[in-house]
């Protein structure tokens, strides 16, 4: 295949695509997608011109949804006789889990994903069609170089540490950031998106995309397919700000999540990350709207979700229920109990963020501090095989054996060892088993997305009536459990009855495993209870259900936007409008100028006329001279409307013989230069400024890079220069101090684009509009022609008021327009203040011919 690079996209953000051909529903054999090693660049794809919205779907009964994960919840075994293969589902997995718990008939569910086995070119198509026809996944065929490089390189070397919080400070902490495997990454996600392709019907079908490995993978499908209603959920922790921004390629991967329509986090926490990465690193703000966390993004509404996930409780019941389950708990029970032991279990993955090793010294902390609880208590600690590889998983193998040796020899004595190391995989009915034995469970993880162990505990300790004969227990006795858990793992928080602690205060962990051993039967009870009641509730189904409830919700308006896409690579993203707004087109406008007789211009100054970002804020003589142009026309009648002091505005245009300037949000107004200032409401007392200004004061006191502006009718509180994230915290509060505060004032307080401002009640530029309108009509002048210009939440009370008292004009020519594309009252837009500009010069040098020099 050969790359056309970024040229499609060129040829996207111009419109200029061809026609998409018609997608089928499964109806024919899916083609191998690759069988080459190679890298494939960030945006290349033959059918990317095709981001038609408009293809025909099918007609559907249920509604349907393609799951994407690294792996197919498939296991793969070879035959015996070494041709063909033996396909199962793999029970363990999430996915299998999420599509049980949706129940068969409310969806229909098909996976796209690798197999964990190594498939042979000649074999592909003929195993895609048996996983497509038996089980309905989609395999995704990655040649084994390329996938070393994509997941032991770039996932499990790069992100995953970092999302862990390990800095690659040297080449042993964490991989230094290294292209190549990142050109890896790319291409990986690439093909997954190509195989996407040949199954979805992008009007109809919803996509769920799981976890760090395919984060780009959303600009992919954005990109072919501006409407797709897609869903990502990230499995993993998000790191803060801090930790994020020390990836070269922190961008691309924000603003390909932000190509999603949903995006998931376990917890807050989490959440909270992302949101300061994307205020901070892409300028994003986020707003809160009865309950649900969204972020504008060119248009669109991108969505967050924060809800752990849960276990599939049908699953681990009928594990419970099994001949071998109740056997192996026999079994425990003669080794432990029976022996006057108290069973303490940990159970974890074999690698560097699991604080296997801080457990172990906490453990030997306890004995060294209890020595009554030497021969009684014992630690089984359940290693699982390390998913990753690598020189840090060797060493800490290492280290764990040497730790549980060293305690061993230390306190161990004939038939008693204080540490028992299961470093063998486990059946999953044997792992159950020692759940239901153990007294408390214990989960010290430095850091980790979610961790299930918990809940799979919680539920194993409820038991069945089959299990409670064996453990010797009363018909319906209470069930007690005691959990030890991190304060850095993903389901804390969701189990406030277990005791946190900080694994890495060895001393803390120890006194926590004395307290869950001697603590009161009834408070260990009640603590069961709780962490029941809630475990069994939010189970998997419940996490899925809740899901894709939000992720339909967020995409229920994707029908009537008008989308495009803009921006190269993985800078890709689709601009949503409201089908009539549209970019002002010079020609249309300067047309309508050339032909109107009687024409109002209102412009606003500060982000429109002059970018929000320069320092100098004085305008330029261009500038200037194009104001004169417009004004020296005697069909125009020009008015400045800015939030600025009337002494600033006269200092700055005293040129502008003709210029109207309407200050302080309209407060005060004047039509000319040689004209007096007026009020457009009676003149105000201000006393409330002496509550105000202590309130202000406290607030830049506390909030380095804030200031206050004096105006003389209101106050401004600005944090343009201070952290975006804590300004944005405080100017919330200073909002709500000052709402309380000016209860009884004739003010109203607004928030703005970095500001805090009090100024007198009904004063807003949406006044000047009206009455400048007002003032044209009784001296006979109705406007043919309304030109209304301005960027921020101020200036749409402008286009609202022109919008509607233009309403019965409708041969008048009216152009309300913002700067930027963003949710408007506006219905056009222009891009920044240089379009702007030249769109004014355009309209004055056509007033230039008119007049005579």
């Amino acid at each position: 295949m050969v790359s056309r690079s970024y040229s499609n996209l060129l040829e996207l953000a111009a419109g200029e695509t061809p026609a998409s051909p018609s997608i089928g529903r499964m109806s024919r054999r899916i083609p191998r997608i690759m069988t080459v090693a190679g890298i494939i660049s960030e945006v290349d794809d033959e059918t990317s011109g095709s981001v038609s919205s408009d293809l025909s779907s099918s007609s559907v009964q249920r509604d349907r949804i393609i799951i994407v994960a690294n792996q197919l919840p498939i296991r793969a075994q070879r035959r015996p006789e070494g041709r063909g293969w033996i396909f199962s589902w793999d029970d363990n997995s999430l996915l299998l889990q999420l599509k049980d718990g949706l129940g068969n008939d409310e969806i229909e569910v098909f996976y796209v994903g690798c197999l964990k086995e190594d498939v042979h070119p000649c074999e592909q198509d003929e195993v895609s069609q048996i996983l497509l026809e038996t089980f309905k996944c989609v395999p995704t065929f990655v040649p084994p170089d390329l996938y070393t490089r994509f997941y032991h390189g770039f996932c499990k070397q790069q992100l995953w540490p970092l999302f862990h919080y390990m800095l690659p400070l040297s080449p042993d902490l964490g991989g230094r950031f290294n292209r190549p495997l990142w050109q890896a990454y790319v291409s990986v996600n690439k093909i997954f998106a190509d195989r996407i392709m040949e199954v979805i019907n992008p009007e109809d079908d919803f996509v769920w995309i799981h976890d760090y490995h395919l984060m780009v993978l959303p600009t992919f499908l954005r990109k072919r397919f501006n409407r797709v209603k897609l869903g990502f959920f990230l499995h993993s922790p998000f790191p803060s700000s801090e930790i994020y921004k020390t990836l070269p390629i922190r961008e691309e991967l924000l603003r390909a999540m932000l190509n999603s329509d949903l995006i998931g986090f376990h917890t807050f926490d989490y959440a909270r990350h992302f949101l300061s990465c994307c205020s901070r690193m892409l300028g994003l703000t986020y707003e809160s709207k009865r309950g649900y966390i969204g972020l504008e993004y060119y248009g669109r509404l991108v969505s967050i979700k924060i809800l752990p996930v849960g276990i599939h409780m049908g699953q681990l019941q009928s594990v419970l229920s099994l001949a071998e389950t109740e056997t192996k708990v026999g079994e425990l029970i003669k080794q432990y109990r029976d022996q006057g032991r108290t069973m303490l279990l940990g159970v974890d993955d074999m690698d560097i963020f699991k604080g296997i090793t801080l457990k172990l010294l906490a453990m030997e902390q306890l004995l060294l501090q209890n020595p009554e609880c030497q021969g009684r208590v014992v630690l089984v600690q359940i290693a699982n095989p390390a998913r990753g590889r690598g020189k840090d998983v060797k060493e800490i193998q290492e280290e764990t054996d040497m730790t549980v040796k060293r305690i061993n020899e230390k306190f161990g004595r004939p038939g008693y060892n204080p540490v028992v190391l299961i470093d063998e995989p486990l059946k999953f009915y044997e792992r159950v088993a020692y759940y239901v034995v153990a007294e408390c469970c214990l989960v010290t993880a430095v850091r980790d997305g979610m961790n299930l162990i918990p809940y799979e505990y919680i539920i194993s300790r409820q038991g069945n009536k089959r299990l409670d004969k064996v453990l010797g227990l009363e018909p319906l006795a209470p069930k007690k459990s005691m959990l030890v858990v991190s304060e850095f793992i993903g389901c804390s928080p969701s189990l406030s009855g277990a005791i946190r602690v900080n694994p890495w205060n060895i001393d803390a962990v120890a006194e926590a495993m004395d307290c869950a051993i001697e603590m009161a039967p009834a408070e260990k009870q009640l603590r069961h209870e709780k962490h029941y009641r809630y475990v069994s509730t939010h189970d998997v189904g419940y996490w899925a259900h809740s899901f894709l409830q939000d992720l339909e919700r967020t995409c229920k308006d994707h029908s009537r936007r008008r989308c495009w896409g803009i921006g190269f690579g993985l800078s890709f993203r689709v601009v949503a409008l409201d089908p009539n707004f549209r970019k002002l087109a010079m020609e249309h406008i300067v047309s309508s100028y050339k032909k109107t007789s009687t024409r109002a211009i209102l412009l606003d100054y500060d982000g429109t006329l002059m970018p929000q970002n320069s320092i100098d804020k004085s305008p330029s003589s261009k500038a200037v001279n194009i104001l004169n142009s417009l004004c020296r026309d005697q069909s125009n009648v020009v008015f400045l409307v800015s939030a600025r002091r009337r002494n600033t505005l006269d200092d700055w245009f005293h040129a502008c013989e003709k210029l109207g300037i309407a200050a302080e949000h309209g407060y005060f107004l004047r039509p000319k230069r040689d004209a007096e200032w007026e009020t457009c409401i009676p003149v105000v007392d201000t006393s409330w400024k002496q509550i105000a200004e202590p309130v202000m004061k406290l607030y830049t006191e506390t909030t380095d890079g804030s200031t206050i502006e004096d105006r003389e009718t209101a106050l401004v509180w600005s944090y343009e220069d201070a952290d975006p994230d804590f300004g944005s915290c405080q100017a919330k509060e200073l909002l709500d101090h000052l709402e309380s505060v000016l209860a009884n004032e004739p003010v109203s307080v607004k928030s703005g684009q970095n500001l805090v401002e009090v100024k007198p009640q009904g004063v807003s530029k949406g006044l000047v509009a009206k009455r400048l309108l007002s003032i044209m009509e009784d001296r006979g002048m109705s406007p043919d022609f309304v030109l209304c210009v301005g960027d921020d939440r101020s200036d749409e009370d402008m286009f609202e008021e022109i919008t509607s008292s233009m309403a019965g004009a409708p041969e008048a020519e009216v152009f309300a327009c913002t700067v930027g594309r963003k949710p408007s009252k506006a219905r056009y837009y222009l891009d920044d203040t240089v379009d702007i500009v030249r769109m004014l010069h355009g309209l004055a040098s056509v007033s230039d011919q008119r007049v005579p020099a």
